[in-house]
């Protein structure tokens, strides 16, 4: 058998962190057991979902990492689940229902005040044939319930039935399903909600393994009587817990809060993302991972916590100033070419400027002040201005190598008695314009004497 998994978004808006999360624990998974990723876009709600979205979550995933085996669109699979539907009324599992939503909630706050759980009572099943010719004169149409198991015969006494998985996130969990109102599979209008599709959809593309946010482990009782009763044998179901912010707020792909895409065009590492998404909440170190291949070898979802897992989005920072520290030139050297950074000093440059940036593309102004020269600084003193007459006289012959920094000065320090900030500043001002940044021993090789003497006040 092949471990197959899935991530099911719906385009509706675009990818967060939080999302992320469910897409690599089922990459990660798969990528742990030689097995398959499908990537499945629930786009049953056809006036909210749009093409431009699902093509930006494919575009998402590529940066994370993410090759799907297989992509396919509910949409598309409208037949397949009328079908099913056909087959779930033949056996007499899925009924209709002619309530309103008022009269629903009139009948949940008639069951709580009688201290009963405020489940559905299955009125619908006491219609006789006239009440329903009614409700249709009237111009109600059905929605459509699934019957479920928890019962011995008689629907109108429910028994304690429980469902036992092994989640492979939780461990072992029980549902009773005589706690749970028989879920409405099929709306008023005939359109699907999420329970049904995503079943049928498990079975015919051989899903192996559910793996998914903590919000569903209530529903999988329900599905698991859905995959039976459709002949099938229910996946292992795994929950991971949930990302919130520090505050305890959930995300959401309506405010576009830590969307993957505003993630990268903010220079952020595709593995300090994956880093974070996968090893915050478990009792693992949140640290940077540098390759999909490790974060594969760090992962198990059973060292999961069972509580929220709060982050503070500057981690991420931290997480990608580590990642970029540690990035070799060839994975850099396309990203670097974009920027015009190319020839033979781009790997010396690179190597000599990357551990004092923050993201990659603070490359670039680097690479302006190597070729073309120092920013402005403001004026500077006399005393100043006379010592860099002193180092610029005093530079050491070629060639020049990672020692000529030290050679000159030390030199320096003989001739002027300057030392510390003193004598390091002026010259980082005189070469770079900055008063921070790479060090100069690994700069000076890149000027060159005839561009160091360039640079001379």
């Amino acid at each position: 058998m092949t471990i197959t998994v899935r991530f099911a978004p719906s385009p509706t808006g675009h990818i967060h962190i939080g999302n992320a999360r469910t897409a690599l624990f089922n990459w990660l998974f798969a990528q742990k057991h030689g097995g398959r990723f499908i990537l499945r876009f629930d786009d049953t709600d056809v006036a909210r979902s749009k093409q431009e979205y699902a093509d930006r979550i494919q575009v998402d995933l590529h940066w994370l990492g993410i090759r799907p085996d297989v992509t396919v669109h509910q949409s598309a699979r409208f037949d397949t689940y009328a079908a099913a539907v056909e087959r779930l009324k033949a056996a007499g599992l899925l009924y209709p229902c002619w309530e309103t939503p008022e009269e629903l909630e009139r009948r949940r706050g008639l069951r709580l005040a009688r201290k009963l759980p405020p489940v559905y009572g299955r009125e619908a099943l006491k219609l006789s044939d006239e009440q329903k010719a009614g409700f249709e004169a009237e111009g109600r149409k059905p929605h459509w319930r699934f019957l479920l198991p928890n019962h011995a015969g008689d629907p109108f006494a429910p028994q304690r039935t429980e469902v036992h998985w092994d989640d492979v996130v939780r461990g072992p969990q029980t549902v009773d399903l005589a706690s749970m109102s028989d879920p409405v599979l099929v709306r008023e209008d005939g359109t699907y909600l999420y329970t049904l599709p995503s079943v049928v959809d498990d079975i015919e593309l051989g899903v192996t393994h559910v793996i998914r946010g903590d919000d569903h482990v209530t529903n999988t009782g329900a599905q698991i009587a859905l995959f039976r009763a459709l002949a099938a044998e229910p996946p292992a179901f795994g929950h991971h817990n949930l990302l919130t912010t520090v505050s305890g707020e959930g995300l959401s792909k309506r405010t576009g809060a830590l969307s993957i895409r505003s993630l990268a065009e903010r220079g952020i590492e595709p593995m300090a993302v994956a880093s974070l998404a996968v090893l915050i909440g478990t009792s693992e170190s949140v640290s940077a991972v540098h390759t999909m291949d490790e974060l594969a070898a760090r992962f198990e979802p059973l060292a999961t916590s069972k509580s929220a897992a709060k982050f503070d989005p500057a981690e991420l920072d931290t997480l990608n100033r580590s990642i970029v520290h540690a990035m070799p030139f060839s994975d850099a050297r396309d990203r670097l070419v974009d920027m015009g950074i190319e020839g033979d000093k781009a790997e010396p440059f690179w190597l000599a400027v990357r551990g004092n940036l923050d993201r990659l593309d603070e490359a670039r102004p680097w690479w302006r002040i190597v070729t073309e020269g120092p920013e402005p600084v403001a004026e500077r003193s006399m005393e100043d201005t006379a010592f860099l007459d002193a180092a610029f006289d005093n530079l050491p012959p070629e060639p020049w190598d990672g020692m000529t920094w030290k050679v000159w000065t030390d030199r320096l320090k003989q001739l002027t008695g300057r030392k510390g900030k003193a004598l390091f500043m002026p010259l980082r001002l005189a070469l770079t314009g900055r008063e921070a940044g790479p060090e100069l021993a690994d700069l000076l090789p890149l000027l060159g004497r005839a561009g160091t003497l360039a640079r001379r006040p």
